[in-house]
């Protein structure tokens, strides 16, 4: 279920997932109403809109991730550091709104759930056998974009020791934002590849739920920004990995290492993270270039697919988050998604997606009540 809010000068767009009993979900995204107040107002009312929901709206839920989208984060991002003191994982980056507005916020929260900082600076939210761990805006200032991807990478593995967890069992998605993708993106794949060898991660065993895309950080020598998603408690047969292959291919048939998607079982509902997903054929090969329309239709076909092998539509679907390379596409884009998606959360952003070819992407999550005897309930 979705509710619409207005409020002034912002609205909100609340999915809810309630059906299971015990914790409830929902994903939130804010927008701006009007482009032509400056970025503090813009900052404040985005700011009272999200208070507004959580007092009002879903009193007894917990944030436990944030991601800002930013239009220009050289000057906005210590704004919104200062102004947002909650306590929950957060990301900020600089990913355009592209219905003209400075800033748009996407909020995920949960009941029932203990949150804390932990000394690993993972963000614990815990509820009965499970200890999901957020982190955001993760960066360093190493030399080029594999050093730095590589160095984080690195200590995310040894924040998931610290917890108990490995690469390998626990982390379920992973955010990776570049500076330039056109340009760093390559050093980001050098760097995911290593680490992962080293991990056991494989083509013959798995990789993980990940969207590259390009976003900038507020230093500029910051080439790589990375957000993750880790559960500590799940077991392996909990996971499933998803493939589409009437669609899509195996990501490493181009030398790249992560997964269409994962669908996450527990004993009263499932979770399916879509990974950006793009206008690609079963063969790697892009779909369409040069047609925003076309390559919006198959990326849409794509998704469905990935959905449909995790026993899931677009109904189920809680959020979405488009990234466009071309702002000028925004007007069709927005039309199209208006038309299909009216009724869900979703955030139109400018990014370029990683193929130059490619002139769109989005991910999503999808949220199902199933009955899974044999696993404990989120």
């Amino acid at each position: 279920m979705t509710q619409h809010i207005e409020f002034q000068n912002a609205k909100a767009e609340v999915f809810s997932f309630t059906e299971a009993g015990g914790v409830k979900e929902y994903h939130v995204i804010l927008h701006v109403t009007d482009c032509t107040i400056p970025f503090q107002q813009q900052l404040d009312a985005i700011l009272d809109a999200y208070q507004s929901v959580i007092t009002n709206t879903l009193p007894g839920a917990v944030t436990v991730f944030k991601r800002y989208f930013l239009s220009d984060s050289a000057n906005q991002a210590d704004d919104v550091a200062a102004a947002d003191t909650s306590d929950c994982a957060k990301s900020i980056i600089q990913q355009a709104p592209l219905d003209g507005t400075k800033i748009g916020l996407w909020a995920y929260l949960m009941t029932d759930v203990e949150t804390r900082l932990l000394p690993s600076e993972l963000y614990e939210a815990r509820h009965g056998a499970y200890r999901h761990l957020w982190n955001g805006s993760a960066h360093n200032l190493a030399a080029n974009s594999e050093y730095q991807m590589r160095l984080l990478f690195n200590e995310y593995v040894m924040q998931l020791l610290q917890e108990g967890c490995t690469l390998a069992d626990n982390c379920i998605r992973t955010w990776l934002f570049v500076n330039d993708v056109d340009l760093n993106y390559g050093g980001v794949v050098r760097a995911r590849n290593q680490v992962f060898f080293t991990q056991g991660l494989t083509n013959s065993t798995h990789f993980i739920a990940s969207t590259g895309i390009g976003g900038r950080q507020q230093d500029p020598n910051v080439l790589t920004q990375m957000d993750n998603y880790a559960i500590a408690g799940i077991k392996p047969e909990q996971i499933r990995y998803l493939y589409a292959p009437t669609h899509l291919n195996r990501t490493s048939d181009y030398g790249v290492s992560f997964e269409r998607g994962t669908r996450v079982d527990y004993g009263d509902r499932c979770h399916v993270i879509i990974s950006g997903t793009a206008s690609i054929n079963n063969k790697g090969q892009v779909a369409y270039p040069k047609d925003i329309i076309q390559q919006t239709h198959r990326m849409w076909e794509n998704v469905e697919a990935l959905l449909s092998e995790a026993e899931c539509t677009f109904d189920d679907v809680a959020h979405i988050i488009v990234y466009l390379r071309d702002n000028s596409d925004y007007a069709v884009v927005s039309k199209l998604f208006q038309e299909r998606f009216a009724d869900k959360p979703y955030i139109i952003v400018q990014a370029s997606v990683c193929r130059p070819n490619w002139l769109i992407e989005m991910e999503c999550m999808a949220v199902k009540k199933t009955v899974n005897a044999g696993f404990e309930p989120l």
